[in-house]
């Protein structure tokens, strides 16, 4: 048996997920001398995405697919299918895990939020569960708070006339609470609700965030209490880099051309979509607000989360944009169709702002790249980080949308000028600058993410 510490990682689907814990697992192979190997749940062939990424693995961080599940045809919420692709894919984890425990000296087995009834399997066999959770410190002491809240209120979360107060944190209101609470009734809230006692059943709790980001939510998350795991922060933990190594994207090419911190970066991540009337009135703002522009562009569907589950669509979605849009903005902008290579976009000298739609890993990037943002959040868990960027760390600025949630053309010229070139922008600029430099010192090895790092390695280790 091979005596290095060995970890098995669970990541739920999506890229979103896939790839913090990929980043980890090169953190832990690099400074700690730690192995891994990443167990992953499908429904069918992976998307080559995901092969790309985990085709450029390091030696010593693995890979292996479990078979693929047959998910129930009425699961039409994301949230949902990745909930059932965890549980249906328990028996073949438990078989995996097993195995690898007997060639391994397997010391922990690491899973996410939806991976929560995984903790049993590795009870049974013998391995210490510890749970990653990939979203701010903020959304696990909500997820904590979750029995308590669920005891004290008797309508809808979107309905309370206060908002929810959590220690260390900004007050949200119930309509920005992740969507997976927005329905008591639904088997989503109920699962979650239902796992959420096992989080203390856990030997150690990793989030992907750090002190001088969320700094009253971590330490209130740090207090010990009698049954309640230890907690590591050690981010930012992010992609340093999206591209293949093949030839460079036009889009960078372009980027090259444009002067310096003029060009706001406009993309919804690697699941959100646009309905089409919201498409038509973001590209005219973007047109009417006379600034530079990179646009990934999707196309349309009136399901924020569309995009999460399917494959690149062969529809071309620059066929959806407005009659006459591209020639009219060929110097001022460019769009490009379903991807771009983000990191390299949000670190070149010529992005001077993005507009996104709040997921937790883009957020992480852009405030390790000193990126300011305008927030436009679509789905999960966005519309609460959102609120924290906007209303607590004053980091982005927000468009407002209209009685029927469009955001219209002429607010977002406004927003994408001021963000730009505004008095407010400058400001937003200046404390996002500010945190940038703060992430850059916790990951060095005094700062507080590596040392938290280094004492969870060391338990491995021991």
């Amino acid at each position: 048996m091979d005596q290095t510490p060995h970890v098995a990682l669970l990541p739920s689907p999506g890229m979103g997920h896939l790839i913090p814990l990929v980043e980890f697992a090169k953190q832990l192979v690099h400074h700690h001398h730690i192995s891994s190997t990443l167990i992953i749940p499908t429904t069918g062939p992976p998307p080559q995405s995901q092969i790309s990424v985990l085709e450029s693995l390091p030696e010593n961080v693995n890979h292996v697919f479990l078979p693929p599940v047959h998910l129930p045809e009425n699961l039409t919420n994301v949230s949902s299918q990745i909930f059932a692709t965890m549980s249906l894919s328990i028996p073949s984890l438990h078989d995996t895990l097993k195995l690898l425990s007997s060639t391994n000296q397997l010391v922990a087995l690491v899973v996410d939020l939806f991976g929560l009834d995984a903790s049993d399997v590795a009870k049974e066999i013998g391995v210490p569960p510890y749970l990653f959770f990939g979203f701010p410190a903020m959304g696990l002491l909500l997820v904590m708070h979750l029995p308590k809240l669920d005891k004290m209120v008797t309508c809808e979360y979107r309905d309370m006339p206060e908002p929810v107060k959590l220690l260390g944190c900004v007050p949200v209101h119930g309509r920005d609470l992740p969507d997976s609470f927005q329905d008591r009734s639904h088997v989503v809230y109920k699962t979650l609700l239902e796992n959420v006692s096992r989080v203390t059943s856990f030997e150690g709790i990793i989030i992907n965030s750090f002190l001088d980001l969320e700094e009253g939510a971590i330490k209130a998350l740090q207090v010990e209490e009698p049954g309640k795991p230890p907690v590591y922060p050690i981010g930012p933990i992010i992609q340093t880099g999206s591209g293949d190594g093949s030839d460079r994207p036009e889009c960078l090419k372009w980027l090259d051309d444009q002067p310096s911190q003029s060009v706001l970066f406009v993309s919804f991540g690697s699941g959100g979509t646009l309905s089409h009337d919201q498409i038509n009135e973001l590209a005219l703002g973007l047109e009417m607000s006379g600034q530079k522009f990179l646009w990934v562009a999707r196309k349309p569907s009136d399901k924020s989360d569309a995009a999460f589950f399917d494959a690149q669509s062969q529809t071309d979605p620059l066929g959806f944009l407005p009659k006459g849009f591209l020639e009219r903005t060929k110097g001022q902008g460019l769009v490009v169709s379903s991807w771009a290579p983000q990191i390299e976009v949000l670190r070149h000298g010529s992005t001077g702002g993005f507009l996104t739609h709040c997921g937790w890993n883009s957020t992480l990037e852009s405030v390790f790249h000193g990126v300011p943002l305008i927030v436009w959040p679509l789905f999960a868990d966005q519309k609460m980080n959102a609120v924290m960027l906007n209303e607590g760390l004053k980091v982005t600025l927000r468009p407002k949308a209209n009685e029927i949630g469009i955001v219209e053309r002429e607010e977002i010229a406004r927003v994408v000028k001021e963000l730009i070139e505004g008095e407010e922008g400058k400001k937003v600029r200046e404390k996002m600058k500010g945190l940038q430099d703060a992430a850059g010192k916790e990951l060095n090895k005094d700062g507080s993410s590596a040392k938290s790092l280094s004492e969870l390695a060391f338990r491995w280790k021991n």
